[in-house]
């Protein structure tokens, strides 16, 4: 059993002076590692070297408030997901829009009432609020869709749609919140199902193979070094899964590493949701060439407004993977 530990780096990102992000929607590491931050901030996106220093930033005025997913693709495109704005954009590494998918600001008919995930009625078009992209080695798309929708869409590079699946529910094939999503080397698209506590794989066509359900609120999911790292929301005592029933007790926020089987072999996360290396709510995560970790935190959406951390509890963390 391969046996991973890490260090927290505390104030590893060197923020510019007059800049903020109470939310870090999400993150991703491009071939030369240079670390992209997707915030829900007057900056969205801000780029990084590897040791924190601030290169640029990009986006503003351009997406939504909702801003949540974003994925580098091999040549080193950047692909954005606009939750709020029912949209998918791809832009070069410094901002130049290349492509847009989704009818941006008009989400499909669902029957969702924009509040509640047991409205979804039915499976719909792209898009309604999505949440994550994940990009094949030939350029297709899968496409997690999402807070208002019950589906998975594959485009090819060009953002014409090939195919939809998934209805609400929590069957084989059915889904209660597709959160975030990974395309495996051999072909496989592994799907965050996030309400209902587990993690559904899938051939390239959208064929229901398993599932993973040691797991909890999976929010995204990267391979890397032959390991797939899991970022997961914590539940809090009295609310309630889909799959799991009533909530006993707090479960916090936590990064799983499960190896090619499934199996887990790394899990951290304490109770103390603003102490380096434990986490108020990690929504996003990367992995760069040497194995460290970036953790994006939804930190006042889920702690902040609620009143549950204080407002300089940290919304992104680097961790060095120990040596």
């Amino acid at each position: 059993m391969i046996v991973l530990r890490y260090e927290p780096v505390v104030e590893w990102e060197q923020l510019p002076d007059g800049y903020s992000h109470p939310d870090v929607a999400a993150v991703a590491v491009n071939s030369r590692d240079e670390v992209y931050l997707f915030c829900r901030a007057e900056h969205p996106v801000l780029v990084y070297d590897r040791d924190g220093r601030f290169l640029r930033s990009w986006g503003e005025g351009r997406f939504s408030l909702r801003t949540h997913g974003i994925t580098i693709g091999p040549d080193d495109s950047v692909y954005c997901v606009d939750d709020g704005g029912h949209s998918v954009r791809k832009f070069t590494p410094d901002g130049g829009l290349l492509l847009t998918i989704g009818p941006s600001g008009m989400p499909s008919d669902s029957g969702y009432d924009g509040k509640t995930l047991a409205t979804i009625a039915r499976g719909a078009p792209p898009f309604n609020r999505p949440t994550n992209l994940a990009v094949t080695k030939n350029g297709d798309l899968y496409v997690s869709d999402g807070y208002g929708n019950s589906r998975v869409h594959r485009f090819t590079s060009r953002g014409d749609l090939v195919l939809s699946w998934g209805e609400p529910g929590s069957g084989p094939g059915e889904f209660r919140l597709p959160h975030g999503i990974g395309v495996h080397d051999d072909g496989r698209v592994f799907v965050c199902d996030r309400e209902n506590d587990r993690i559904q794989i899938f051939d390239p066509d959208g064929v229901y193979l398993g599932e993973i359900v040691d797991v909890q609120r999976p929010t995204q999911l990267v391979f890397r070094h032959g390991l797939m790292y899991v970022a997961e929301l914590g539940w809090r005592a009295g609310q309630r899964s889909f799959r799991n029933g009533p909530i006993a007790r707090d479960l916090p926020s936590r990064i799983s590493v499960l190896d090619q089987s499934g199996r887990v072999t790394a899990r951290f996360g304490g109770a103390d949701p603003c102490a380096p290396g434990s986490f108020c709510a990690a929504h996003g995560i990367a992995v760069d060439e040497e194995g460290d970790l970036y953790v994006a935190e939804v930190t006042w959406t889920i702690g902040g407004s609620a009143g549950l951390v204080p407002p300089d509890c940290h919304t992104f963390q680097k961790l060095v993977l120990s040596r």
